[in-house]
């Protein structure tokens, strides 16, 4: 190798492996050594011209042909931490203390822990630190990179030269760590990775906590928070509170696209969080869920192929700016959700790809560590570090930015070996079966740690296929997920919805059969950013008809949704029927809201999330078969459902009825369990939500007739296309007074909604 002054300079191996920029341990040859009284102290600085010691006053001798520089004298004119000062080639002169002469920093417990993957807290340990060694400020870095070679600090603060910092590796750990006394927060920096191979890597800090701004890849050095949370009511109420019987209301948003500004760049998190949180509020969503702002590389990747785990992507601001977000979130009253992408990663060469020159992350096997469909490669979850990393993000999220919780991505991905891929291209497990066992394993243990840590946070399943007890605790034998997406439910009712209404009768099974599954698992009912891309059109696009029909069958779909089992996902634009599908890159058309039918769908989600939240019924037991009774599931030749929603006690009812054809139904008689006046608190077709205004005038009185097994009935009429919310009054706690023409009219008019015009 030719070094800075153009020979090969005849040295001893050790000094040699250090000129080359190749050695394990640097702390074996730089630094401050004694030997019997006498101390010696090398430093190799490669862009020095002069180089002198601070204390004793004493210049370094540069051994020939190198840029390593050497002083000898007695131990005791040293101190153990010394500085050094060197003018490098433009003249400019440099004072620090040398890395070399600090002691190590990582304790053997902590890097044990790490290796058997129970170090849940291994942000605090690996990445970029500020901290002080006896009193001297600097940076710690660490990294896991067993098969390397050498490792090095490379940033700003160095011209990026990976000749300048090398790492001590920490024996059987695979760990490398280095302080640098001096060096300060909020530069960038890399690490460079010479494998065993002698191939150079650059890559970025699998923990590092912010990043450039894509394009730029660096990592930044250890950004010092200094946000104030304000949320502690929240978080102790969170803590205590049985979210399983409150209402649960998701609007999912992708920041990218819900607003930008008018010259198409993004939002800062914080004028985000009162734009959005202002909205949802006035929406009545009980939570938002954000789409991926772990940090990753490209936009069109919606955030789901993740680089940085530890860190909110720089696109909207800053770590801090985030923390604002969800803290002014809280004090709405609102949850934070965040999506979370544990499954996979992609192949991005400075990311964590052949991290150290070998398959660490990912597996060798590409039958076991790539996702050919997503072009992605797969995490090793039997790997200690790997899993440790993993979990160590998830509950990052929770501890350093409140998050209320985690959606899993693709969970069936992990859970099958045999995922998307054809007989030959995968490999069975141990006992010659196609379930991952090793990532089952790693998402019980994701589930236990995340409750334990954080009781009230919730873990969401985004699981597609029949595995048993997703939502079930590990102790029972389940996943041990808070809750998972109904994807069966939300393919077969979009299917049925997309059927001309005349030959909707022939698959009223599609709305039907989900009840037998329905209380299996803990489910949330997803209209997600999924249904509305790749050519599956928009949610109002998809609805059958004229543009009528269409906004009618939207309004049916959405009050269907609400009364049904199940906590709500709705995904940003489809509350008030965005025309085209979503565009990731593009605003939503927030235009649309000066159009009257576009109006009523967002007055009448708003409404529904209202009374959604109001009605115990609605929400009280979403998850067992006690809150939820059929009035009429056999009616497939008029194509209409009805039913009845309970409160635990079941002395709060709520019925619901439902006319997927374009032809009114009057005098429709229904069976209801207790007598009583049952007000209209949602009719779909109401004229404020751009409907015919076909109702039951405020509300129906029970009769002593018995219908379908029940003592009592009610003679509704049912809109076109539309769905009715009947919420029983007991006749016991209605006065003597009959109600006016008056009052009679204004109860058919729902209550005044939230004004929610944008």
């Amino acid at each position: 190798m030719a070094t800075a002054h153009g020979s090969s300079p005849k040295l001893p191996e050790s000094l040699l492996r250090i000129v080359e920029a190749r050695h394990h341990d640097p702390f074996e040859v730089l630094g401050r050594h004694e030997d019997g009284g006498r101390a010696i102290v090398r430093a190799f600085l490669p862009l020095a011209e002069r180089v002198t010691l601070v204390e004793p006053a004493a210049p370094m001798k540069r051994i020939d042909g190198t840029d390593l520089f050497v002083w000898e004298g007695a131990a005791d004119q040293i101190p153990d931490r010394y500085q050094v000062e060197w003018e490098d080639k433009s003249g400019i002169s440099h004072r620090a203390y040398d890395p070399y002469c600090f002691p190590l920093q990582l304790s053997d417990f902590d890097l044990h822990l790490f290796g058997e993957g129970r170090h849940w807290h291994a942000y605090r340990l690996l990445g970029s630190h500020a901290t002080e060694v006896e009193g001297i400020p600097g940076i710690q870095f660490a990294v896991w990179a067993p098969n390397a070679e050498r490792v090095s600090v490379v940033g700003d603060f160095n011209a990026w030269d990976g000749r300048a910092h090398p790492m001590r590796v920490r024996g059987g750990h695979g760990v490398w760590e280095l302080f640098i006394p001096g060096l300060e927060r909020g530069g960038f920096y890399k690490y460079e990775i010479r494998d065993q191979h002698t191939n150079i890597h650059v890559k970025i800090d699998p923990y590092a906590q912010a990043f450039q701004v894509r394009p730029q890849t660096a990592s930044l050095i250890s950004p010092e928070s200094q946000f104030r949370w304000t949320d502690e009511e929240w978080m102790r109420l969170r803590s205590t509170v049985d979210w399983q019987h409150r209402p649960m209301s998701v609007y999912e948003v992708h920041l990218g696209s819900w607003r930008q500004s008018s010259d198409g760049r993004f939002l800062n998190y914080r004028t985000l969080a009162k734009e959005i949180g202002d909205y949802v509020t006035k929406m009545g969503f009980t939570h938002i869920e954000l789409l991926p702002i772990t940090e990753h590389p490209l936009d069109a990747s919606w955030g789901y192929q993740c680089t940085g785990y530890f860190a909110p992507t720089a696109r909207f601001g800053s770590p801090d700016d985030f923390r604002f977000f969800v803290d002014y979130f809280h004090h709405l009253g609102i949850g934070v959700l965040l999506d979370w992408v544990p499954a996979h990663f992609p192949k991005d060469i400075y990311a964590l790809a052949r991290f150290d020159g070998t398959a660490l992350y990912e597996h060798a096997d590409p039958r076991l560590g790539e996702h050919k469909d997503w072009g992605t490669l797969i995490f090793n979850f039997g790997r200690n570090e790997v899993k440790n990393f993993l979990l160590s993000s998830a509950l990052y999220w929770l501890d350093e930015f409140h998050i209320d919780g985690l959606r899993v991505d693709a969970v069936a991905s992990m859970l099958y070996l045999d995922y998307s891929r054809n007989p030959g291209e995968w490999i069975p497990n141990k006992y010659g079966g196609n379930e991952n066992l090793e990532a089952v394993d790693f998402i019980r243990e994701l589930n236990s740690v995340t409750h334990e840590q954080h009781p009230g946070s919730l873990m969401v399943a985004e699981e597609s296929t029949a595995w048993p007890a997703v939502s079930r605790p590990t102790y029972l034998g389940g996943l041990g997920f808070s809750m998972k997406w109904n994807m069966g439910w939300m393919h077969d009712t979009l299917s049925y919805m997309q059927k001309d209404p005349i030959y909707r009768h022939f698959h009223h099974d599609l709305l039907t059969f989900g009840l037998l599954y329905a209380f299996t698992e803990n489910f949330v009912l997803p209209f997600s950013h999924d249904e509305v891309v790749h050519g599956k059109k928009s949610m109002i696009d998809k609805m059958p008809g004229d543009a009528w029909q269409k906004f009618a069958t939207l309004r049916l779909l959405y009050t269907f949704m609400f009364s049904y089992p199940g906590k709500k996902l709705l995904f940003q634009g489809c509350e008030f029927a965005q025309g085209r599908e979503w565009k990731f890159d593009e605003s939503l058309d927030w235009d649309l809201l000066e159009r009257s039918p576009h109006q009523g769908m967002q007055r009448l989600v708003a409404d529904l999330n209202r009374l959604y939240c109001e009605q115990v019924p609605l929400h009280d037991v979403d998850f067992d078969a006690s809150g939820f009774e059929w009035i009429d599931c056999h009616d497939s030749s008029q194509s209409v459902l009805s039913y009845i929603r309970k409160s635990q006690s079941g002395k709060e009812i709520v019925a619901a009825a439902f006319n997927f054809t374009p032809v009114p139904r009057n005098d429709y008689r229904i069976g209801v369990p207790e007598a009583g006046f049952y007000r209209e608190a949602i009719n779909s077709d109401a004229e404020i939500y751009g409907g015919s205004n076909v109702g039951n005038q405020g509300g129906v009185e029970s009769e002593p007739v018995s219908w379908m097994g029940r003592p009592h009935s009610l003679m509704i009429s049912l809109p076109p296309l539309a769905g009715i919310i009947l919420v029983h009054e007991p006749s016991e706690t209605e006065t003597d007074e009959i109600p006016s023409e008056d009052a009679a009219e204004a109860a058919d008019t729902p209550a005044e909604p939230t004004d929610v015009d944008d």
